[in-house]
């Protein structure tokens, strides 16, 4: 791949996750944090805190960037995360749902792997 797409890429992905992450949660004390490591091109966005005696922890959105494309690994969004990366221009053969069974991915309009 080449390098530019691949920053253009990164940034793309970080700027949502950062985005997503900034939206405070008014019905708890939970907090959401961003994780990003570009040397291994893995990207989460995480939530963490309490909602009264429950604790709360867990990846919202996951993503890889694997063989020159983005994998979204998980999606906790209302809308899908696959969404946003289109409006920011990121072509949806571009885009694997990862989350999504093998054999369905062919009927999701996006790419298969």
């Amino acid at each position: 791949m080449d390098y530019t797409k691949l920053d253009h890429y990164r940034q793309v992905i970080e700027t949502i996750l950062t985005e997503y992450a900034s939206l405070p949660y008014s019905y708890a004390n939970i907090q959401s944090e961003v994780v990003f490591d570009r040397s291994r091109d893995r990207y989460l966005w995480m939530d963490l805190g309490w909602d009264g005696d429950r604790r709360i922890h867990g990846c919202l959105v996951h993503i890889d960037l694997i063989d020159s494309k983005i994998w979204i690994q998980r999606d906790g969004t209302e809308e899908g995360i696959a969404a946003d990366l289109e409006r920011a221009g990121i072509p949806k053969e571009h885009i694997v749902l990862g989350f999504r069974p093998p054999e369905l991915r062919p009927y999701t309009g996006y790419a298969v792997a």
